[in-house]
């Protein structure tokens, strides 16, 4: 059998997930396994899964046969990552590594998540492999309330969408490759630290000090949302379209956000409606003033979360560490809108998301995830 034919009997694609242990890379993991996708799987990651706050339902797409511990933005690292006993290639190869932490510095990105890409894109192409999925973010669109198309006017607000864009235009580059770019609203789901999930500890540690939430900037403000198992849905609807459709003059970019629009006024009411608790936004004044000293706002904030947090965690046993925290990220407090149009991915490829918008019963359910974890005070 040629390379370019699909793996196995069964004619499952064989599949290659870098990043297998971050927030998206775990769902993929567990959407392939539970619906026996694939021929074979192999999960790559820097850290371990005994280290990864790993929920019981991912055992099993975490065996040991499916996983390697290995840093893919290392050229030395790529044969054993690649590499087949069977002499054959991957059919799929999704990126979904890379520095997902928000306020570090370019060169950070630069590494762990620009090379990253790059590395793994060229040993992609180098082998032939029938398509790459690189997993980007839309916050490289120039920020607009009015939902942001594919071909926008670029502009990047966040360092880390910075170098994403970057490897984006790079990778397109790469002679061969077989790329197809996702470019994902804030990902929430069970589980999720990231956004939601500081939001959600911001509002905990409020209702034990009886005191209102309130936003800076405006209500209208986008902060539009996809959730994981769309997401997860989405990677592999965007792998299978490209194979059936293939050639394609240029690499294919798509937005995949839910249709909720959501904004800082929706967040609002849901966290009132789920905590009992006022919330407000501040004026314009004080979001100027912000504006110019965000870096104290941001530190008072931060230093009056934090001890009642810790507080809460003690008076209800938690003596584990968990991903969970209040800890405001100053690039996240920026007044941008992220604001995507995903109809396209839609049109092309059929894809039908489940969770349409974020709902009072979709955040009920991550507070639910983080019970059965251990970690909710």
């Amino acid at each position: 059998m040629s390379d370019g034919a699909l793996d196995g009997a069964a004619q499952k694609p064989a599949v290659l997930i870098i990043g297998g242990l971050g927030y998206i890379g775990r769902f993929l993991a567990l959407h392939i396994h539970q619906h026996n996708l694939a021929s074979k799987v192999r999960l790559v990651d820097k850290h371990l899964p005994e280290l990864s706050w790993l929920a019981p339902e991912f055992k099993d797409a975490f065996s040991r046969d499916n996983f390697m511990q290995a840093d893919a933005s290392r050229e030395q690292s790529l044969p054993r990552i690649f590499d087949r006993a069977s002499g054959r290639q991957f059919d799929y190869v999704f990126n979904c590594g890379g520095e997902t932490r928000y306020s570090q510095e370019d060169e950070v990105y630069k590494v762990r998540s620009y090379a990253l890409s790059m590395a793994v894109g060229r040993e992609a192409a180098k082998r032939g492999i029938r398509c790459f999925v690189e997993c980007s973010t839309g916050m490289v669109y120039k920020p607009d309330s009015v939902p942001r198309k594919e071909t926008d006017k670029l502009k990047p607000w966040l360092k880390l969408a910075k170098w994403k864009l970057q490897a984006e235009e790079d990778l397109a580059k790469i002679e061969g490759l077989n790329l197809v770019v996702l470019r994902l609203a804030h990902v929430y789901g069970p589980y999720t630290a990231k956004f939601l999930g500081t939001a959600l500890c911001m509002a905990r540690v409020y209702q034990e000090l009886g005191k209102e939430l309130k936003w800076l900037w405006k209500e209208d403000l986008r902060t539009n949302l996809v959730h994981v198992e769309d997401v997860a849905r989405a990677l592999w609807t965007a792998a299978e379209w490209y194979v059936e459709k293939t050639p394609h003059p240029s690499p294919p970019v798509f937005n995949i956000v839910d249709h909720g629009n959501t904004s800082q006024a929706k967040m609002a009411q849901l966290i009132h409606e789920i905590f009992n608790i006022p919330t407000g936004f501040y004026g314009t004044i004080i979001s100027a003033f912000a504006k110019l000293h965000l870096d104290g706002v941001v530190d008072d904030v931060n230093d009056e979360n934090l001890d009642p947090w810790a507080e809460l965690q003690a008076k209800a046993g938690i003596t584990q560490t968990t991903p969970l925290s209040p800890f405001m990220e100053k690039e996240l407090l920026k007044d941008t809108d992220l604001s995507m149009d995903g109809g396209k991915f839609e049109r092309e490829t059929e894809f039908q998301y489940r969770h349409p918008q974020i709902t009072k019963e979709e955040i009920e359910s991550v507070i639910e995830s983080y019970r059965r974890q251990g970690w909710w005070p």
